[in-house]
């Protein structure tokens, strides 16, 4: 070799060591999938999650509303970072957000986007800054967590310390994780192009949130994408929580046409079970209900049939025991892997064949040693009566009862959403998700 050459060549490597840890700087990891651990406060029936955010980063514990807008947080009291920005009004953030909101102090330049985030267990609302900071969560291969990824310029909504109220010990905050432009879902897949998908697995204890497309492997080898039964997302048109008029609705709706019992019809009012103009009626999921709600003549209908079926059997009610009416003697009820061994309650979708099955585990909940009580409650009537008489605006609301041990697989981009039947069946859990180990 010449010595031409040989220097060519140490040229070569030179430029070589130079050049690489740019190329190495300018590709970043590109996660296909995010995962977020989530607990159950047995206190309050909330599900929790922590979230790092902020510069120096602090982990921080968020409230989890399935049908939520946005993440809000305090940010009166104890909320310190070096890379948090206000969201300026007329910016490409504030038009994403659809803010019809401004706080002003005359200057133009410095007039912030607002929002208003609204915390569901009190049903409170209040005005805030829509605001961005960095925000770190867990990649995740479908069965192991990964890298820990980042997102510099997360939006989420600054909160009064106020609205924090009836939130779990400790919460500073509210995710959303509805079909909203800037909940969670959304925000994630648009920060790492993988598609608008969410899965969430609750259960009595520790759950998961999976953002991204599957597997969903919540024991080794066993995806349980795999086994999705799928039904229509229904869109509300009209937004629930006070919003402004013309804004649709950020919860999730499927649409129930009956329900049966034991196999067996129950007498529902049909026109119930669908959205009229006013957003009223239809059947909802929800994380921040703790038990599923039924409007009132739905609720007795299906109680009864409840009570009927399992007086057959020689099953008789004991006391009530609030908040619920149908109460058993746990020495009368056997058990199975899958929970008590009770009648079925079945939400029929969109045809006889796509059915949502209530049993054992999610129908029933031991309120003490020698009782069961069947876990729905009475929503009320679907419009207002009389001053001071509870009344729902949703006919029916899945409750976190009744989603436990399910994976839910809400496809934001198809509009539909995927449900297995319960896990416990199958030996699973959605508190299996092996968090302890690592793809890193």
């Amino acid at each position: 070799m010449s010595s031409n050459s040989v220097h060519l060549l140490l040229l070569t490597s030179l430029l070589l060591l130079i050049i690489s840890p740019t190329i190495s700087q300018k590709i970043s990891f590109r996660p296909k999938a995010l995962v977020l651990p989530v607990t159950k406060d047995t206190a309050t029936h909330q599900y929790i999650a922590h979230i790092t955010q902020r510069t120096p980063p602090v982990q921080i514990k968020v409230a989890i509303d399935l049908g939520g807008e946005f993440l809000w947080v305090d940010c009166e009291k104890g909320f310190n970072s070096s890379t948090k920005k206000p969201v300026p009004c007329r910016s490409a953030q504030c038009n994403l957000a659809k803010s019809k909101s401004c706080s002003t102090n005359g200057n133009l330049s410095e007039d912030v986007c607002g929002e208003f985030p609204h915390n569901p267990f009190t049903s409170t609302s209040t005005s805030g800054d829509l605001s961005q900071d960095i925000i770190y969560i867990q990649s995740t291969n479908g069965s192991t967590p990964g890298k820990v990824v980042s997102v510099p310029k997360f939006l989420f909504t600054c909160a009064p310390t106020f609205i924090l109220e009836g939130l779990s010990n400790g919460t500073v905050g509210v995710a959303g994780l509805g079909r909203n432009t800037i909940a969670l879902p959304s925000l994630f897949s648009a920060a790492f192009s993988f598609p608008k998908k969410m899965a969430v697995c609750l259960s009595p204890t520790n759950g998961v949130v999976f953002f991204g497309n599957g597997p969903y492997e919540l024991s080794p080898g066993i995806d349980v994408s795999k086994s999705l039964t799928y039904t229509p997302l229904i869109l509300n048109p009209v937004n629930l929580i006070g919003g402004f008029q013309g804004e649709s609705s950020s919860e999730y709706f499927i649409g129930v046409k009956s329900i049966k019992v034991d196999g067996k019809p129950v007498p529902v009012n049909t026109s119930l079970l669908s959205i009229d103009a006013n957003g009223d009626g239809g059947t909802k999921i929800s994380s921040v209900v703790p038990y599923t709600s039924l409007e009132t003549s739905i609720y007795n209908s299906v109680v009864n049939a409840f009570v009927n079926a399992l007086a057959q059997r020689n099953i008789r009610k004991v006391a009530a025991v609030a908040p619920f009416s149908a109460c058993f003697n746990t020495k009368d009820i056997g058990f199975s892997q899958g929970g008590p061994i009770v009648p079925p309650i079945d939400f029929v979708l969109q045809s006889e064949k796509v059915v949502w099955r209530v049993s054992g585990a999610n129908s029933m909940v031991r309120v003490s040693n020698d009782v069961l009580c069947l876990g729905f409650v009475d929503g009320g009537p679907l419009h207002f009566v009389d001053w001071g008489i509870k009344f729902t605006p949703t006919a029916i609301v899945i409750g976190g009862r009744q989603i436990e041990d399910i994976l839910l697989q809400f496809d934001l981009a198809s509009s539909r959403l995927g449900f297995t039947s319960s896990l416990l069946s199958r030996k699973l859990s959605c508190s299996t998700f092996d968090f302890k180990s690592s793809t890193n």
